[in-house]
Order: C-alpha cells, then sequence, then structure tokens
C-alpha cells in the first residue's frame, strides 16, 4: 500500500521524510478509510488522495511536543499533538510497514525538538501573545523579494537556454551539411557561440540555484519560528482553559457556601424571632415601656416576612465637624445598640459571603428640612448595611467578568453591548472618583503659602501621590457617566474649595474636571481618560490626559500626567492594586521640575508601594529629595550642600519634614467598600443641584439603597436611552450632510475645546463658567434631559 517508504537510512543531519497510503479511522463511517499521509518538514499531513496536495489539506499535526502511541502485535498506531485537540488513528497494512513509519515519525519528532532547541535566536526568550505584525510583515516582504529574484532568474534560465538550444540545432545543421574535410572551419565559429551559451546557462543555474537556497533556508527559518508561536499560542489557550475550569469550580464552591449561608441566616431569624416571642410572654412590666425605640424598629424589621433583606441599624449620626481635624476621630456605631440587636448583627458581619453597601442620608433625614441652594448641607458619616446573599448570582469580580467578555474563546462572541451588573461597581461614579483626588486640598493650601517655588514643588508632588492613597484596596468599579451626566462638591464652608466635573465625551470616555479654592490661592483643571491593555495575568490601565495646577499669586503653573495602574490576578486569586511608572511635574513659570518613581512590586524584597523622587532647577541641579508610599506618607528633605565622598558627589540634606500623610481609615470601612469618611459623603443628597448630577441617577441610588434589581433595570433603561439619542444624532447629522445644511455636533454644556499652550497647543476642555451663577438662580435650561 505505500508508494515511498519511510526513511530510515538518511543520514541522521537531513529531516526524515515519506509519504504513502495509511488507513485512518474516519468517525462519519466508523471505520478505516484509505487516505494519503505525507510526513515533510516535522509535520504529518493526510490527504483524501494523493492528487490533493496541491490544493487541499484534511488534518496536520506538528510533531514538535506530539505523542506517538503502537500496540504489540499490530498494524494500528495512533499521533496525537501535546493538547489532544487533534490525533490521527492509524492503521498500516503489515508490521513492516507499520515499524517504516513509526521509525520515522520518531526521527522526525526528534529533530523537530533539535531544531528547536538549537534555534540561538529564539532560546530563552518568551514570545509575546500577539505576533508582531511590523516583523511579519517584514519578513515578508524579504521572501516575496527572493520570490522576484527567482522569477528573474527563471525567465534568464528560459532565454538562455532557448539561445542554447537553437545554437546545438544550427550545429546539427552544419554537420550534416558540410563535408567531414570542411567540417572543423565551419564548425569553429558555432562552437564557441554554443560555448559562451552554455557558460550563460550555467551562470544563470546556479544563480538560480542559490536565490533557491536561500529562499528555503528563510521559508524554514521563519516557518519554525511561526511554528513555535501557534505551539505557544495553543499552551496559552489550553492553559486558559484550564483557568476558566478552576474559576468555574471555585464559582460553584461559592454559591454553595452563599447557599449554606442563606440557610444559617434564616435559621438565625427564626431564632431571634421566637427568643422575643418567649421574652415577650414571661416580661409582666408594662407593654409601653417593654422595649426602646431602637429596639421596636429592629424587632419590626426582622419581623416584617416580606422584607428579603438583613437590615443592620445604626443610631442617628450628628453632623461632622467642619474642621479638618474631624477626619482623623473614628466612627463609632452600635455603641447604644439593644444586647439582642449586636449580637444578630454580629453574626452578619462576621459573613464574609454579605454584601455591603453605604447608605447616606437622604432629604428626609435633614434636620431642616428642605434646604435652599445656599444653605450647608448636613453630612453623616455614614451608615452601614448589611444585605442578604441574595444577589451572589453575581459574585465574579468585574475585571473576570470582562475577561470572560473579551479574552475566553468562548465568551469572545458575546455581544458588545452586554449590560453589566450593578453588584460589580461601587456606589459611585467615575466623576465622583475623581473628586476624591482632592481629599487632601490642605496639601494645596499649604503649597499655597510657601514663600520658596522648591519646597511649594515638594508640595505638589505630594499632593500628586496623595490621589493614589485609596487605590490599594478600591478594586470596585465605579459607575460610567453619561454623555451630559455632571457632579458639583461644594465644600467651600469647611475646606474651601468647589469643584464642577462633567463627562465631555462618551467614545472614548472623557471627564473634564475645574476646581478652585475659595479664597483664591490656587485653581486646578484636567481632563481624564484612560486606556487599558490585558497582559495575560493583569490588566494595565494607562490613564490619558493633562491635570493643570496655577497658583495666582506668584504664577506658578503646574502640569503632570498620572501613572499606570496595573490590577494583578484579573483570572485567578486575590485581586491587588499597584501603581507603578515615571512622573513629572513641570513648573512652566521658572521650568523646575520634579521627577517621581513610583516603583513597581518586586517579588524579591524592598518596600512596597515605594515612591522616590527629586526636585531639580532649571539648572538640573536637586534641591529637595522625596521618598514615602504612595499609600501611607511622603517625606522631603531639602539639599543643604554637596559633599565628596571617596571621589564621588553625595548630597547633604536636612530635616525631613512629612509633606502629606494619610487619614487611616475608619474601623469597618472594609464592610463597605474600603469608603473614606470623604468618599462617604461625595454621594449625600442636596438640594439645588443640577438635574444632570450624578446624585440624582436612580440606578446608583437604587443600589445604595440595597434595591439590586431596580439598579439593574435602571441601568439597563438608562444605557438604552443614551443609545437611542446617539442613533438620532448620527441620523441627523447624516441627513443634513444629504441636505447640505450645517449641523452642529454635540458639545458639552459646561466646558468648551480650546488650544492647551503647555501640551504642544492640543485640544482639551476648560471649565467656561456659569455653573454656580445657574445654581443661584436656578436656572438648568442649559442642561440635558440624561436621566
Amino acid at each position: 500500500m505505500t508508494e515511498a517508504v519511510a526513511t530510515g537510512d538518511k543520514k541522521p543531519d537531513t529531516v526524515p521524510e515519506t509519504k504513502g497510503w495509511l488507513f485512518k479511522w474516519t468517525n462519519y463511517i466508523k471505520g478505516y478509510q484509505k487516505r494519503w499521509f505525507v510526513l515533510q518538514n516535522g509535520l504529518l499531513s493526510y490527504y483524501r488522495n494523493q492528487a490533493e496536495m496541491a490544493h487541499t489539506c484534511r488534518g496536520t499535526i506538528s510533531l514538535h511536543g506530539a505523542i506517538i502511541h503502537t500496540e504489540q502485535y499490530s498494524c494500528n498506531f495512533v499521533v496525537s499533538n501535546g493538547g489532544g485537540t487533534q490525533t490521527f488513528h492509524l492503521r498500516a497494512a503489515n508490521e513492516v510497514e507499520r515499524q517504516k513509519w513509526v521509525t520515522a515519525l520518531e526521527l522526525a519528532k526528534a529533530k523537530a525538538i533539535q531544531l528547536m532547541e538549537s534555534d540561538d535566536e529564539e532560546e530563552g526568550e518568551e514570545f509575546p501573545v500577539e505576533i508582531d505584525k511590523q516583523e511579519l510583515n517584514s519578513a515578508v516582504k524579504t521572501m516575496l523579494g527572493r520570490l522576484e529574484e527567482l522569477k528573474t532568474c527563471h525567465d534568464l534560465i528560459e532565454k538562455h537556454g532557448h539561445a542554447l538550444q537553437r545554437s546545438v540545432a544550427e550545429v546539427e545543421g552544419v554537420a550534416t551539411e558540410l563535408q567531414q574535410a570542411t567540417l572543423d572551419t565551419q564548425l569553429n565559429p558555432k562552437l564557441k557561440i554554443l560555448n559562451e551559451r552554455a557558460t550563460l546557462f550555467k551562470i544563470t543555474s546556479n544563480a538560480m540555484m542559490n536565490a533557491c537556497n536561500q529562499y528555503l533556508e528563510l521559508t524554514q527559518t521563519q516557518g519554525r519560528k511561526w511554528q513555535r508561536l501557534l505551539a505557544h499560542e495553543r499552551e496559552q489557550r489550553l492553559r486558559l482553559e484550564e483557568m476558566v475550569e478552576q474559576l468555574a469550580r471555585q464559582h460553584s464552591q461559592l454559591e454553595n457556601q452563599c447557599k449554606k449561608t442563606t440557610a444559617t441566616v434564616v435559621q438565625a431569624r427564626q431564632d431571634q424571632q421566637v427568643r422575643q416571642e418567649q421574652s415577650a410572654h414571661q416580661d409582666t412590666r408594662p407593654e409601653s415601656g417593654s422595649n426602646s425605640e431602637d429596639e421596636d424598629d429592629f424587632q419590626d424589621a426582622v419581623a416584617d416576612p416580606d422584607y428579603e433583606d438583613f437590615t443592620v441599624s445604626a443610631p442617628p449620626q450628628k453632623r461632622r465637624s467642619s474642621s479638618r481635624s474631624s477626619h482623623e476621630s473614628c466612627v463609632s456605631e452600635g455603641a447604644d445598640k439593644p444586647e439582642e440587636e449586636d449580637e444578630f448583627s454580629s453574626d452578619l458581619e462576621n459573613n464574609s459571603s454579605t454584601i455591603n453597601v453605604v447608605h447616606r442620608r437622604s432629604k428626609s433625614d435633614s434636620a431642616d428640612g428642605q434646604a435652599s441652594p445656599s444653605t450647608p448641607v448636613k453630612r453623616s458619616t455614614g451608615n452601614k448595611y448589611s444585605f442578604s446573599t441574595d444577589n451572589t448570582t453575581y459574585s465574579v469580580h468585574c475585571h473576570k467578568f470582562f475577561y470572560f467578555k473579551c479574552l475566553v474563546p468562548k465568551f469572545k462572541n458575546l455581544p458588545s453591548k452586554i449590560p453589566v451588573p450593578v453588584n460589580f461597581s461601587e456606589p459611585l461614579s467615575m466623576l465622583q472618583r475623581l473628586v476624591e483626588d482632592f481629599e487632601y486640598s490642605d496639601v494645596l493650601d499649604k503649597a499655597a503659602s510657601c514663600s520658596d517655588d522648591y519646597e511649594q514643588m515638594a508640595y505638589v508632588a505630594a499632593f500628586t501621590v496623595s490621589s493614589y492613597s485609596t487605590t490599594a484596596v478600591r478594586t470596585g468599579k465605579p459607575f460610567n457617566p453619561l454623555l451630559g451626566e455632571t457632579f458639583e462638591c461644594d465644600r467651600s464652608e469647611d475646606l474651601g474649595w468647589r469643584c464642577i466635573s462633567e463627562q465631555v465625551l462618551h467614545h472614548p470616555p472623557m471627564v473634564a474636571q475645574y476646581c478652585e479654592s475659595a479664597a483664591g490661592d490656587w485653581k486646578c483643571w484636567q481632563e481624564f481618560t484612560m486606556r487599558s491593555k490585558f497582559k495575560g495575568k493583569y490588566l494595565e490601565i494607562e490613564p490619558i490626559g493633562i491635570t493643570h495646577l496655577e497658583f495666582p499669586k506668584t504664577g506658578n503653573h503646574y502640569t503632570w500626567r498620572k501613572v499606570k495602574t496595573v490590577v494583578h490576578n484579573i483570572v485567578i486569586g486575590k485581586l491587588w492594586i499597584d501603581n507603578c511608572g515615571d512622573m513629572e511635574v513641570v513648573n512652566h513659570r521658572t521650568n523646575d521640575k520634579c521627577y517621581m518613581k513610583f516603583e513597581p512590586y518586586s517579588y524579591f524584597g524592598g518596600t512596597p508601594k515605594k515612591v522616590t523622587g527629586t526636585v531639580n532647577s532649571s539648572a538640573d541641579k536637586v534641591e529637595w529629595v522625596l521618598n514615602g508610599t504612595w499609600d501611607s506618607k511622603l517625606e522631603g528633605s531639602k539639599v543643604i550642600g554637596e559633599a565628596i565622598v571617596k571621589g564621588k558627589s553625595s548630597l547633604e540634606i536636612g530635616t525631613s519634614k512629612v509633606l502629606w500623610k494619610r487619614i487611616p481609615a475608619d474601623p469597618g470601612s472594609e464592610k463597605y467598600y474600603n469608603f473614606t469618611r470623604f468618599t462617604c459623603e461625595l454621594n449625600e443628597l442636596e438640594d439645588g443641584v443640577a438635574p444632570t448630577d450624578t446624585r440624582h441617577r436612580p440606578d446608583q441610588r437604587f443600589m445604595e439603597e440595597g434595591e439590586w434589581d431596580k439598579a439593574n433595570e435602571e441601568k439597563l433603561r438608562l444605557e438604552e436611552k443614551q443609545r437611542t439619542v446617539r442613533k438620532q444624532r448620527e441620523l441627523e447629522a447624516e441627513l443634513a450632510q444629504q441636505e447640505g445644511r450645517p449641523y452642529i455636533p454635540y458639545s458639552a454644556t459646561w466646558y468648551s475645546q480650546t488650544p492647551d499652550p503647555y501640551n504642544g497647543g492640543k485640544s482639551i476642555h476648560t471649565y467656561q463658567g456659569g455653573y454656580w451663577e445657574s445654581k443661584q438662580k436656578q436656572n438648568w435650561s442649559k442642561c440635558p434631559d440624561i436621566f
């Protein structure tokens, strides 16, 4: 049956090649069918017949990493790849033929492994997840160039070959016509021409052979490289599939644990109700004095059979102090709770599967009733509510949800507009998240009072670091703002600043923000967007946009860009976040610069979350030295001199000074998204704000109040409404273009695009004013209807 036997007698340095007929097991007829197999260049391919070799390959297995299984005293053998995704069940006509095939396959496998290990260019190098397109294009262009050379040589060979044939024909004609006596005199010129033609043909043939060899070497090199790339991709896919399976098992275990926990909590509630009923029967005191007001509230909440969630109430909180020192005090909750309530709440809080959110004061909680726009809102410290495990359907983290949606092959065809449940988010918008940058605005107040420009820049550097203070423990995803959504934060009376933010673009999402000091000491504005890259094991988020800070009294104008944020364990394991990269703060008035380095986490030791930097003058002389961590504090030391130690220059620095220090988190903050006290105050309802303010957003408000189903319904409704409005704008723009009339595209309400002289003249959204005046007049006619 075999037309070409295995080349077992070839030299060791040659690649075994063979081809012939074998019987292959085919599932569709449940039996063996004769197929044509070809072993070449470390690949085993099969065709239905020999004629298909020119156009159709039915299957291929790379012998590198392949498994060859034989059966004793049988003509059958099996060839499969390392992943088991493709297997050939083969049978030879006799044992001798089977042994020849198996020998050739083993030799080809050994040769393929040897070639891969001996490739110095790729040895020890990890292949990227994505093939470099530039390198691929370069290789293809080189191969095309070689192919053109081959075509040119082919044309020359054909041309000289025809000339040689004509010369030979002429010689033959002369030899027959002339007699033998005169043959030499007539034949010599013809022979000379014949020799020239033959020489040219030989030269051209050699060039053709050399070009063919170069082309073959190039294709073999690139073929091996691409073969390894494909093998690497296959291994990555198998590894990712294993991770997904493991993640699914963990998800199943978590669901089972949540079901058990739910049953335990229900039983605890029933036992609590029984104890209360027994206590009521045994108590002989008058009913009016049997329980306190808090106990009555607690019993009503537990006894309600229609209430789906368990609520742990907290006593009313007093208005916080307007001084900055109030942030350093701890939240004292549950101090006046009855003993039974404390016992029941501790059972819930010790349950790791409960979902905790922050509940802030609503309009009805205000002691003054309806507040005017100019009346400062009474801000609470936030009451903790714990909800039951009914929402554990969405227990997979949001980052892992996006991994499923975008990267796993089985989920790659999910619709791009699939709604992300609110259970993946924290009850804050991205607009509010950016306002957290000004939690430590007192650092800017200190910077404004500095008379030394270098010291002022050191404080500005400390302020840039302070915005990362809570990112290490904040893994929740903020709400994506709708186009035209705004958020105001007026803290003029207590913190001395006010801020207005707006979502100015939706594709890509972009936020414009403007904040100013009430005393006019400083003003800060920025345009924020970002891009993300998935690197296999972690997600890299790179902020895009520039931040401006200006001190009007001195005229100092600072700019900087934020560093990258990396989310680790994106597929399996506990999420943790790191900030790394280089940041440059520039004073455009004096051209002084501050260079800071956020050092990435290292498994080999070192201080985690470390930040180092120097403040350099325009002459590149170091004036201040900075050191600290981005989640704790930053210290600075002024350079007072320079000394020469053992022939090397060394800086002499003065006493270290704390430029910024993080306020410790309140006890129990991990139960409400690791929010700081300042963050808890961001979403409190206020009267007089714009109708587009994020605090009017219904899905975010429902989530904060524990209405998960309503929150998801509202989120879906808002997204559909936003898509409908966008489609309407696109239709109007198309109609205007067809009719030849101008079309005014969407523009931000409170921001306009202007050239940025500090960023190469690029366009940036800057605040055009008018918001606070509209709030004072309560004239919101400019605001779009987005909710």
